[in-house]
Parts: structure tokens; C-alpha cells; sequence
């Protein structure tokens, strides 16, 4: 079974809903015809047909005569499509998000990279209330905090990267440089053995800064990423404090971050039966 469960009526489900689901489907079962997708998604087979070509055209997939088979990435700089991202491993990302949040105390300075995992790390810091400084670099992240009204959220500045709601470059990033938080927390497009990288070289610049900036740093990642190197090196886990990840991590990739004797962290996850 897929670890995303979706509802028995999904007539109404957005499309990156849907295309996470089809991805979760196939991770799961490896390949799948398009009437077990259109099953999947509770949808029509032209819907499915659609959301394929989509993912097909994003380079999720491949496509095969009656149905579609789920592929690694063949380029280092490939991005998974915010919104249908932050659906796929959902119950893991909240899961990490939880733990992470329990790191922080009242007072707190706190810097948040716009990854989807730390959007659930920032969901699950808002339901406790407790006083903190918000420095992000996200959009979305920061109009979610600032309705925390405990909080004081500081968005530094910078660009858009086009698709993606998250700020890059100057004057963020001279900012970041300036400033002594308590912790970040962060993601990675990828972890492979104690590499950490990143399909864009803005991103993995701003992320390195916010690393630096902060007196502990705490990597949260689901177990899908830990897998082929993106297009640039981020940092090695040995930069880091803690690890956060779930509990389908494989056991070479366990392996290879305890190596690091930083604090690993594997949030146990229910087992579909």
C-alpha cells in the first residue's frame, strides 16, 4: 500500500494531490496500468492519462505501453514541483517536523530554509506557542508564522526563483551572513553517504549561509533522499548537529550517517498492513 492514504471520494483533489499519489502508487508498486492509476487517484483514466503526461514531462516517470514505471531522476538538476512535493512522504514530513520542533525552547532564534519538511517543522512550533525569532528565506513558511503572534519573523530579502516560492541571493543572503542565530533548521534535495546536495546553486548558497549562521544546524530529510547526488554540494553531515530522518531509511544510509558521530534521529513510522 502506498503510505499516502487517500479518501474513498477524491472527485474534487487537486492536481498535485493526485500526481503525489500516482508517484506514491508507483513507488510502492514499482509499475502500474493506467486503470490501477485512474483507481488510485478515484479519477477518470483521461485524468490519470493527463497527471502522467505531466509527471512524464517533469522527468518523475517513464512511460510504458498500457501504464508508467517510476524512475530515478536522470539530471543532477532536477526539482520536484513544490506543491506535489510537499504531498509525497506527507505523513513522514509531519512526523520529522514534530520531532524537529521539539528542539526548540521559549526565546529561540530560529532559522527555517523553505523546504516542505520544515514547513511541518514550523506547523508543528506554531501549535506550542512558545515565544521565538523566525528568520526564512520562504514565503510561505513566513506567512505562516506570522500569524504566530508569540513570534517575530524576519524575511531577509532577495529574489524569486521562478516556479517556487522561496527568496535567493542579495540582500537575503549578505543578512544571513551577518546574523548568530541558535538553530537551523534545513533540508537537501539529496543525501549520499555524508554528501549533502542541491539541484540549484542559489539554493545550496543560501543554505550553506544559514548553516554557518547558526550555533546548531539540524538536517530533516524523509527517507527518499537519500539517493543520487544533486548538482552541487551543500555541506557534509559532519557539518551538522543532528539528523532527522524516518524510519525506511535503508540500513547502508543509516550506516553511512552514524559514521559522522553526529546525533542521528529515526522517527518510527506505522507500517501499512
Amino acid at each position: 500500500m502506498s503510505l499516502i492514504d487517500p479518501p474513498t471520494k477524491r472527485v474534487d483533489i487537486v492536481p498535485a494531490k493526485r500526481r503525489a499519489i500516482i508517484l506514491e502508487h508507483l513507488r510502492a508498486n514499482g509499475a502500474a496500468s493506467i486503470q490501477e492509476l485512474a483507481d488510485a487517484i478515484g479519477g477518470s483514466q483521461s485524468t490519470a492519462r493527463r497527471d502522467l503526461e505531466h509527471l512524464v514531462e517533469k522527468g518523475y516517470l517513464e512511460r510504458t505501453h498500457g501504464g508508467a514505471v517510476l524512475v530515478q531522476p536522470t539530471r543532477a538538476t532536477f526539482e520536484a514541483e513544490p506543491l506535489v512535493n510537499a504531498e509525497l512522504r506527507h505523513a513522514e514530513k509531519v512526523a520529522i517536523g514534530r520531532e524537529a520542533a521539539k528542539r526548540l525552547s521559549p526565546g529561540d532564534s530560529i532559522i527555517l530554509d523553505g523546504s516542505t519538511t520544515v514547513m511541518e517543522a514550523a506547523r508543528a512550533a506554531a501549535e506550542r506557542n512558545i515565544p521565538l525569532t523566525i528568520v526564512t528565506n520562504s514565503l510561505d513558511i513566513g506567512q505562516l508564522c506570522a500569524s504566530v503572534s508569540s513570534w517575530r519573523v524576519i524575511i531577509p530579502g532577495g529574489s524569486v526563483r521562478p516556479g517556487f516560492m522561496n527568496l535567493a541571493g542579495n540582500p537575503g543572503e549578505e543578512f544571513i551572513k551577518s546574523i548568530h542565530a541558535d538553530l537551523c533548521l534545513c533540508g537537501a534535495s539529496a543525501v549520499s553517504g555524508t554528501l549533502l546536495t542541491d539541484s540549484s546553486l542559489e539554493v545550496a548558497s543560501m543554505k550553506r549561509a544559514m548553516i554557518s549562521a547558526a550555533r546548531k544546524s539540524i538536517l530533516l530529510v524523509d527517507s527518499s533522499k537519500f539517493t543520487a547526488p544533486g548538482f552541487c554540494t551543500l555541506c557534509d553531515v559532519s557539518d551538522l548537529h543532528e539528523v532527522i530522518t524516518d524510519s525506511a531509511i535503508s540500513a547502508e544510509a543509516l550506516t553511512a550517517l552514524r559514521s559522522t558521530e553526529r546525533r542521528i534521529t529515526v522517527v518510527p513510522m506505522a507500517i501499512d498492513g
